[in-house]
């Protein structure tokens, strides 16, 4: 064997333990990090018509591609029982109120999730221009539509 070979061998054996260590504390810290979520603050609480909801982003990441198109995450937080009332809801950024027929035969930017709260890709340009708003579309299921907008 070289002499060069030798060392190596050495060395592995004196320090195999360490990555032995390494990998068994490496779960806690990821453990650890996936308990201890930091999300961005929650845009202002919104009223449309008899529902109140509070948009949260997921992350204070920028948009990512998603199906051919741009999107971000956010969470609905609606008011208690608002949750069944609503039939379809859709949350996108535009700089004009979109219109819900040409939402509606679309599949993006669709809220879906539970009775606890709503989650949604929302459709938004790579880069954000001056008057972008955050729309909020929903339709309950008496047919009434409601809309607000957070400016970005």
């Amino acid at each position: 064997m070289t002499e060069q070979y030798q060392g190596l061998r050495q060395f592995w054996a004196r320090h195999k333990f360490k990555l032995n260590g390494l990998v068994l504390i490496l779960p806690f810290w990821f453990l650890y990090q996936s308990l201890n979520l930091q999300f961005p603050p929650a845009l202002p609480k919104a009223q449309l018509g008899p529902y109140a909801v509070t948009a949260m982003p997921l992350s204070e990441d920028g948009p990512y591609a998603h199906h051919g198109e741009w999107v971000k995450d956010y969470y609905l937080q609606w008011c208690a029982g608002c949750v069944e009332k609503i039939r379809q809801g859709f949350l996108l950024v535009s700089d004009n109120e979109p219109d819900l027929a040409s939402l509606s035969r679309d599949h993006s930017s669709l809220l879906h999730g539970n009775k606890h709260g709503l989650h949604v890709h929302a459709r938004t340009p790579q880069q954000l221009k001056a008057g972008d708003k955050l729309w909020l579309i929903i339709e309950d299921w008496q047919g009434q539509v409601y809309s607000h907008h957070w400016v970005l």
